[in-house]
């Protein structure tokens, strides 16, 4: 059985797509491409249908990852076939959390600088669009350093399916 995991940003161009494709990346280096399933959305639908941002695209590109991207507003129905909806701010969180209809959808939900054991008590990732590159390279660290625990999670949630 598939597991499925989804990364929500703002607009769906820069953080979520960033966090998508690393996340993608763990998963293959570990051998569960075939076993995990990775996305991701916006909160709003204001960039539905645009490619990332090519701030993310080039960064993405500068550290050996690859997007194929297309923006889309994060639905209220996808809750059902989700088994983890990873937020990138607390600001995300609580929206998807309304979004919810169930408290078992809500409990989905989960930020992913909570899956960094350094991240502290800010787990925010800083939304990078309005500033300069440097903001796109600091999401980056932020994302990579947060999803090994987040394999490791996801590699425990599989296992316990097995068995």
């Amino acid at each position: 059985m598939t597991y499925r995991v989804c990364f929500v940003c703002t607009g769906n161009i820069c953080r979520s797509p960033m966090a998508e494709s690393v996340f993608r990346a763990r998963v293959e280096e570990a051998g569960l491409a075939g076993l995990v399933e990775i996305d991701s959305a916006g909160t709003g639908g204001w960039h539905e249908g645009d490619a990332a941002d090519p701030r993310t695209v080039s960064v993405l590109d500068e550290h050996g990852y690859g997007t194929e991207h297309v923006a889309r507003q994060f639905q209220p129905s996808w809750f059902a076939r989700l088994d983890l909806v990873i937020a990138l701010d607390t600001g995300h969180l609580k929206a998807l959390r309304r979004l919810a209809s169930t408290e078992e959808d809500a409990l989905k939900v989960r930020l992913l600088r909570a899956y960094d054991p350094a991240a502290g008590d800010d787990l925010d990732v800083p939304d990078p669009y309005y500033g300069g590159r440097d903001g796109f390279e600091e999401c980056l660290e932020m994302v990579e350093a947060a999803s090994t625990g987040l394999l490791a999670a996801v590699r425990e949630q599989l296992e316990g399916r097995a068995a």
